[in-house]
């Protein structure tokens, strides 16, 4: 039973059918027309969007200028990933990302849960950016006076605590042209929203109409989606150097000053808003064989964007945290709302057409993702043949394309974002950890056999790793002593401290006995202590998903699975 639920992908097999431009004895049928800058657009694509427009101003709201310090703890650990996505990027140079990966290194169950996991990542990650998306480009109709009825702009919460919010400042003697943004949009749509028996129709009609869009571009090619976000990501670029070269000439030294207000403490506070700023390099790495040179090409893409981005990141914020005092950067649109306070009104426009751009671009770089893991677990026989389907015209995963389009737009007209951020971050944490981990159990390759590609530098973690992990359980002594004592009564964030204290205790063993490699190692320890900082709930909705997944697993994939039938 066991041996059946682990059993692996031969990496020879894998290597040697793509040598010949097959994919597990499929052809592909995909063209293969990306290159370098290419996957490198495509990394930025996904990394710059509604992070630096607008999640970046609640992290400096609560770390001041020391935010810029987050942002490159954050890359470190990014970038401790991204080298182990390389390493397997250059190994095996065919679509599927971490749920091929963990195919070859754990076996067929770990990686049909991977697969799963990405497809929260990337269904509900682009769920909330659609939901974003539609606040951007609600704002841009505005400045032309267009105005969308409330009730077609939004969803039924939001809509809600909007309109609760309007009623309290009515309440309090409050002009309605003064209401907040989201007050006015709630009470209009709760007021003039049409009703179907006792339901209140409220949609978000601009959030759908976008995925249906992208949808249609990821559907008729990969060489038309890559031009757009090239001229996506163009723009975007030369936007934000715009604002960092400007924005320097405002910039107050006073401002800077404390550089860390609510001390370290309070930048860790901001340690989600910053992390979900950088997910979605990873998802270039589902597009290998639509690449003319993966092995080459795929880890160069990942680190080069990773640290563009990083370096943006870093300017952005010291620029942000310079113009204004920190504390007035709890707003959503903190880089339009910091020119527009200097009244450069113009400015301000242009970054809210800018944010719609780059919200667009991720749109597009996870709508070509989610269908490729799809396609890669259909060729495996883990799901239905269809959703391999390539159309013979626009050599495209056509049905799993539809499908993906279908599981955002649809949500999206009735979903409120709010907890699904984590989601999103746990599903993309959860992969890194098992990439950085299977990097460990990769089989090696003999000297002078003449690899091609990639390959990730050995540190030797045998000293480093359990001096680490020594040095973190002394300075948590007190949190872990008093999570023991009080156990019974401890909330779950407590609980998966301690697992994560106990994980990083055994891999620290391990280590040392087995001298592993410090950068896959460190990489999986910080993305697992990244993850039990998300709120328990979260994780409750995650292992509902995680069950939901093993029970299709079970009931179809493990008897239907290519292996099982070899």
């Amino acid at each position: 039973m066991s041996s059946s639920l682990f059993r692996k992908k031969s990496l020879d097999k894998i290597t040697a059918d793509a040598a010949a431009g097959i994919s597990d004895s499929h052809s592909s049928g995909l063209k293969k027309v990306l290159g370098v800058k290419d996957l490198t657009f495509m990394g930025i694509a996904a990394v710059i969007g509604a992070g630096i427009f607008s999640t970046i101003g609640s992290a400096a709201y609560n770390g001041g200028p020391g935010i810029a310090i987050l942002f490159v703890i954050t890359a470190i650990t990014c970038g401790f990933s991204a080298l182990c996505y390389a390493e397997f990027a250059s190994r095996i140079p065919i679509s599927g990302s971490a749920y091929t990966y963990a195919y070859v290194s754990f076996g067929e169950v770990v990686a049909w849960i991977i697969g799963w996991a990405l497809i929260l990542e990337y269904a509900i990650g682009n769920i909330v950016v659609a939901i974003s998306w539609s606040g951007y480009f609600n704002n841009l109709l505005e400045g032309f006076h267009i105005h969308l009825p409330g009730w077609l702009a939004t969803n039924a919460s939001n809509a809600q605590l909007g309109y609760e919010e309007a009623v309290k400042a009515l309440a309090a003697g409050e002009a309605p042209e003064t209401m907040t943004k989201h007050a006015k949009l709630g009470y209009d749509a709760i007021m003039n929203a049409p009703m179907i028996g006792s339901w209140k129709v409220i949609l978000n009609i601009p959030a759908f109409f976008i995925v249906m869009l992208i949808t249609w571009l990821a559907f008729i090619g990969i060489k038309e989606s890559k031009r757009s976000t090239n001229i996506m990501v163009i723009f975007k670029l030369a936007v934000i150097v715009g604002i960092i070269i400007v924005g320097f000439f405002y910039v107050d030294t006073n401002n800077w000053t404390p550089f860390l207000p609510n001390g370290f403490g309070g930048v860790l506070a901001g340690v989600s808003a910053v992390f979900y700023a950088y997910i979605g390099f990873d998802a270039i790495s589902t597009t290998a064989e639509e690449c003319k040179d993966p092995q080459r090409d795929l880890p160069k893409g990942m680190m080069y964007s990773l640290l563009i981005c990083t370096v943006l990141y870093i300017l952005v914020a010291l620029v942000l945290t310079g113009m204004v005092h920190y504390s007035e950067l709890k707003v959503d649109d903190p880089l339009a709302y910091v020119f527009d306070k200097l009244n450069m009104n113009k400015i301000g426009y242009l970054i809210s057409v800018s944010a719609v751009v780059a919200t667009t671009s991720v749109l597009l770089v996870f709508q070509m993702g989610q269908p490729r893991i799809w396609m890669s677990m259909s060729r495996d026989g883990l799901l239905p043949k269809k959703f391999a389907q390539v159309h013979p015209k626009y050599q495209t995963p056509s049905f799993s394309t539809i499908v993906t389009g279908l599981l955002v737009g649809i949500p999206s007209l009735f979903i409120s974002s709010g907890f699904m951020t984590d989601l999103t971050s746990i599903g993309t944490l959860f992969a890194f950890v098992l990439v950085c981990f299977g990097v460990l159990v990769l089989p090696k390759i003999a000297e002078g056999a003449g690899r091609k590609g990639f390959k990730l530098p050995y540190i030797n973690g045998k000293f480093i790793i359990p001096a680490i992990v020594l040095l973190i359980t002394f300075l948590f002594r007190s949190r872990i002593n008093d999570a023991f004592i009080n156990i019974g009564n401890e909330g779950s964030q407590e609980i998966l401290f301690l697992i994560f204290m106990v994980i990083a205790l055994v891999t620290a063993f391990y280590s040392f006995i087995r001298s592993y490699s410090f950068i896959p190692v460190a990489g999986a320890l910080c993305c697992l202590y990244l993850m039990i900082e998300i709120p328990a709930i979260s994780w409750l909705w995650f292992f509902g998903w995680m069950a939901l997944g093993l029970i299709i697993y079970f009931f179809y994939g493990k008897n239907k699975s290519k292996l099982a039938q070899s």
